[in-house]
């Protein structure tokens, strides 16, 4: 039976932890910041963990 191929999307938005949950970035970080306060900015910053109810999904795309 053939493998499955990874999402190359997905390949590149989401990482996986050594426990086996699945980390993702912040949306609105990336322009149109001069309007976002330094507290805002700050906050996307950070990585953030997927939700449970998103991660099979995501964990088929990554052909985990």
């Amino acid at each position: 039976m053939a493998k499955n191929k990874t999402n190359s999307g997905a390949k590149k938005r989401f990482t996986l932890t050594g426990t086996g949950k699945i980390k993702r970035k912040h949306a609105y970080h990336s322009h149109i910041l001069t309007k976002k306060t330094k507290k805002q900015k700050r906050n996307l910053d950070h990585f953030a963990l997927l939700k449970k109810a998103d991660e099979k999904r995501v964990k088929e795309l990554l052909a985990l």
